[in-house]
């Protein structure tokens, strides 16, 4: 059974000090090598060998410096053979200095998570490992709430319902498990998003930015449950294949791509500032804002409204 384990750093064997932070900081990895070389999910289809690397990298680094106006950024090296490393959210889930490391199913993604874990240990996280057969791909298929103190997570696709408990044990925090059952959203992040508020009441459940059309009945009422329908905001199948929902989300600023107006008026009118990236490059490989960047600091990041420089 995996447990939790304190990893030394590669020039000694003195235990780096847990990772601290003071702003919104997330981990980031250029697109060099990205490529649509394969099929792994249904948008990736029809687009093999046809993305162009150039306007990747281009649309990459707009999303870059304008993340780094609010946020600090590090970088992970791109390494090749891994064309889909800059999709470093699906690599871990982290919080608190714990980092639970992805067990990607589909092959051609494992060779990521050894320099992932080499980086994430020589920055003094903590690593929390998932067995081999217990597919799990970080914060694509597991978020926390909008406090920190539980989280989502989905299964049906590429993260099997086991890993929901493995995980949820590295900080132990209760987790409820949603169905996935429309195969374009094969991850949780691509169709639901838990926003941040700035509620003194710890009862308040914040917002939530979902495409309900993604989840079975039993997932939905899981969802209705927890959110009151006035801080639900489902998006339309139009928007959802967009990406609108996977959506970086940092006090009351919302990075995503290209939406409606109707969504993006909805957004405003519940109190966030939405900067709408182009990531249509991305999209051909099935990704969006948060899949390109991985949380590093802690829930919740901040609540104060942010300015963009």
């Amino acid at each position: 059974m995996a447990t939790s384990i304190a990893v030394s750093t590669a020039a000694s064997n003195i235990f780096a000090p847990t990772p601290q932070f003071t702003r919104p900081t997330f981990l980031m990895c250029p697109p060099e090598w990205y490529n649509v070389d394969y099929v792994l999910n249904p948008w990736m289809a029809g687009n093999v060998h046809r993305s162009s690397r150039d306007l990747a990298f281009a649309q990459w680094k707009s999303m870059h410096n304008i993340l780094r106006s609010v946020a600090d950024v590090r970088l992970l090296h791109p390494e090749p053979g891994c064309p889909d490393m800059v999709f470093i959210g699906h690599g871990a889930l982290i919080h608190h200095g714990v980092a639970a490391v992805s067990s990607f199913d589909p092959p051609q993604r494992r060779a990521e998570t050894s320099f992932l874990r080499r980086w994430l240990v020589s920055q003094g996280f903590l690593l929390w490992e998932t067995p081999r057969q217990t597919p799990f791909e970080g914060e694509g298929d597991i978020l926390f709430n909008d406090t920190g103190t539980a989280l989502w997570a989905a299964h049906g696709v590429r993260t099997c319902r086991a890993a929901h408990r493995h995980v949820a044990d590295a900080w132990h925090v209760p987790v409820t498990s949603l169905h996935l059952t429309d195969p374009r959203f094969y991850h949780l992040d691509t169709c639901f998003t838990p926003l941040h508020h700035d509620s003194a009441d710890p009862l308040d459940p914040g917002y939530l930015l979902y495409y309900p059309g993604a989840f079975d009945t039993a997932s939905n009422a899981a969802i209705d449950r927890a959110y009151p329908a006035s801080h639900r905001i489902a998006v339309s199948e139009l928007d959802a294949t967009r990406m609108a929902c996977c959506a970086l989300n940092i006090g009351h600023t919302i990075f995503t791509g290209e939406i409606t107006r109707e969504l993006s008026t909805r957004l405003f009118d519940a109190g966030f500032d939405v900067v709408q990236l182009e990531l249509s490059e991305f999209i051909k490989g099935g990704g969006g804002a948060k899949s390109l960047a991985l949380r590093l600091s802690d829930l919740p990041i901040t609540h104060r409204r942010l300015g963009l420089a």
